[in-house]
């Protein structure tokens, strides 16, 4: 009895673990890198930076919410790209690389801008 309570925390322990220290591939730092070009490209940096703060608890609950409506935004962008940042959103650390990222754009985006 003892035994098998024991296993039954080990389980429960992990069952709710997330992902910390997730890799990201090449091309999953190209799309994030891409977004943020988009982004700073627009002058929306801190707009969407306040967003995808507001947003970071749940960020996994969105990732689901792209695959959902993915046939339908599917007809607006491209959906190769759409499903790959759906699932680069499931990891944790997506949102702080996607901010770090934004964050540089902008910034090398003020200093080629010339001085008014």
């Amino acid at each position: 009895m003892l035994e098998e309570k024991k296993s039954f925390m080990d389980a429960l322990k992990n069952a709710f673990a997330v992902e910390s220290d997730a890799n990201f591939s090449q091309e999953e730092l190209a799309l994030l890198e891409k977004v943020a070009v988009m982004v700073a490209r627009r002058q929306m940096a801190t707009p969407a930076i306040m967003f995808l703060e507001s947003v970071r608890p749940l960020n996994f609950i969105g990732s689901q919410a792209m695959t959902f409506f993915q046939p339908i935004l599917g007809l607006l962008v491209n959906t190769k790209e759409f499903e790959l940042l759906s699932r680069i959103f499931e990891k944790r650390k997506s949102i702080d690389i996607l901010i770090e990222l934004i964050e540089r754009k902008e910034t090398e985006r003020e200093d080629k801008s010339p001085a008014v």
